[in-house]
C-alpha cells in the first residue's frame, strides 16, 4: 500500500485537494480533522492539565488555547508532545483499516508533514502550492485572521520554495479547481502505475 503525504503552507488548497482525493475513491487520513475530534475527546483534559482554562465543556477552545501558544515555542512544544502522539495513534489505525480493505494508495494529509518529521512515513509527497499573493488573499478572507496571526503561522512552517522542492508532485491550486483536479487524477494514475 503506498502512502502518499499530502500537504501545503496555510491557504494553498490541501483541504479542497484532499477532497479531490477522497472524490476519487482514494482514502485520506485528515490529521486536522482527528485533532478536530481529538480536542472534544482523549486529548481535552490533557491539554487542560497543561493549560489550565483552555477547555469549555470538556471540549479545548481553540481560540483561547491559541492565545496560550502563538508566538511562545515552549508552549508549543508541550501542546505538541500532547497531541502528536495521539495523532500517530488515528493514522496507525487508519493505515491498518486501509490496508485490511485491500486499498493500494491512501493519503495521510499532514499540514506540518515535514515540520514534524512525517514524510519519513511516506512513500511519495505531494505538496500544494499558490502564488503567494493567492495565499495571502485566501488567508486573510478566513473569519478571525489578521496580518499579524497570519505572519506568525507561517513563520512556523518551512518555506512552500522548499516544500515544492522536497515533494515528488506539486499542485498549483492557483489554477483553478479543474487543473488541480486533473493534477490530482495524474498522481494517482503515476501511482497506481507502481
Amino acid at each position: 500500500m503506498i502512502r502518499l503525504g499530502l500537504t501545503g503552507s496555510i491557504g494553498m488548497g490541501k483541504s479542497a485537494t484532499a477532497t479531490m482525493f477522497r472524490e476519487a475513491g482514494i482514502p485520506v487520513h485528515d490529521s486536522d480533522a482527528a485533532v478536530h475530534r481529538l480536542y472534544a475527546g482523549a486529548a481535552a483534559p490533557l491539554i487542560e492539565a497543561a493549560f489550565p482554562g483552555t477547555v469549555k465543556d470538556g471540549v479545548v477552545d481553540r481560540a483561547l488555547l491559541g492565545a496560550a501558544v502563538l508566538n511562545n515555542d515552549a508552549a508549543m512544544k508541550k501542546l505538541e508532545s500532547i497531541v502528536h502522539p495521539l495523532v500517530t495513534e488515528t493514522t496507525l489505525n487508519f493505515l491498518a483499516t486501509a490496508e485490511k480493505a485491500g486499498h493500494r494508495l491512501v493519503v495521510l494529509d499532514v499540514p506540518l508533514l515535514f515540520e514534524v518529521g512525517r514524510d519519513r512515513d511516506c512513500d511519495a509527497i505531494v505538496v500544494v502550492s499558490a502564488d503567494p499573493s493567492v495565499q495571502r488573499e485566501r488567508v486573510l478572507a478566513r473569519p478571525g485572521m489578521t496580518e499579524a496571526k497570519f505572519q506568525a503561522i507561517v513563520a512556523r512552517q518551512i518555506p512552500d520554495s522548499e516544500k515544492r522542492r522536497r515533494a515528488h508532485f506539486v499542485i498549483d491550486t492557483g489554477r483553478g479547481f479543474e487543473a488541480a483536479r486533473r493534477a490530482v487524477k495524474d498522481v494517482i494514475r503515476t501511482l497506481a502505475g507502481r
